[in-house]
């Protein structure tokens, strides 16, 4: 059986290290997760971020695929920053990314993506 893609925002790899939240997703032989590139900036530039919590982030990465930032990518960046001025840089390019790889989004942070047309969108934690 295929597994079923997801790109996982940010915020659910937080709930994740944090909490252990929606480990039987991030955990299931059933998902292929995908993150963007910019979720990894983010985890990895935490203020404070111990050796050991840097070890814990890229083992979790590993076992996921990480999408870098494209041209098509960059082109979807531009498009939705123009069309959606509140939309944040991080959470902008992470939308892109969705957009253009036709990824459905798993965030917490449904307000910040509601209104992206287009983007389908999960809600993963509490």
């Amino acid at each position: 059986m295929a597994k079923v893609p997801l790109l996982v925002d940010t915020d659910i790899f937080i709930d994740y290290f944090n909490a252990g939240l929606l480990r039987t997703v991030l955990e299931s032989d059933e998902f292929e997760i995908y993150y963007s590139v910019v979720t990894k900036k983010e985890l990895l530039s935490k203020p404070g971020l111990k050796a050991s919590e840097r070890e814990a982030i890229l083992a979790t990465l590993k076992r996921c695929r990480i999408i870098p930032l494209t041209e098509r990518i960059a082109a979807a960046y531009s498009d939705l920053r123009h069309k959606h001025m509140s939309l944040e840089k991080e959470d902008a390019l992470i939308a892109s990314t969705a957009l253009v790889r036709g990824l459905p989004l798993v965030t917490r942070n449904w307000k910040h993506y509601k209104g992206v047309e287009g983007l389908t969108l999960f809600r993963g934690g509490s």
